[in-house]
């Protein structure tokens, strides 16, 4: 049973997987650190210094000013955090389309290129059994 799950394991595909998986946990990161440190903070610039990550509606209880203030006081919706999560949505969507597009543009390259010419004396001895073949018959 032992050799079974190693040999499971060590599949190209499965490591394969396990190497995208660690590579796209990585990447996540990467794209909330764009996003939250530089996108949002120009976002907010432009449209007039707003924090999108302190956006809430407080559903219950005093009005606070802060959405940690607003979470402990009771329900909230934060559709601030929401926004920046579409935003990290939407850039991740893009940079595994031009992925995928990059992919499937190579891969049409790779279909597209003609299969060499057989070696002349290859075509000839193709000839040649197919004419014995027919007398043959």
């Amino acid at each position: 049973m032992l050799k079974e799950f190693k040999e499971f394991a060590l599949k190209g595909n499965m490591v394969d997987l396990a190497i995208g998986v660690i590579i796209g946990g990585a990447f996540g990161g990467l794209v909330n650190s764009i996003v939250n440190d530089i996108i949002m903070p120009i976002i907010g610039l432009i449209t007039g210094g707003i924090d999108f990550s302190n956006m809430f509606i407080q559903l219950a209880g005093e009005p606070k000013t802060t959405l940690a203030a607003a979470r402990d006081a009771g329900a909230t919706i934060a559709y601030g955090n929401f926004i920046t999560l579409l935003i990290n949505f939407l850039i991740i969507a893009w940079v595994l389309f031009l992925v995928v597009k990059a992919m499937n543009r190579m891969k049409k390259k790779e279909e597209a290129k003609p299969e060499p010419e057989a070696p002349r004396e290859e075509v000839l001895l193709t000839e040649i059994r197919d004419l014995l073949a027919k007398q043959k018959a």
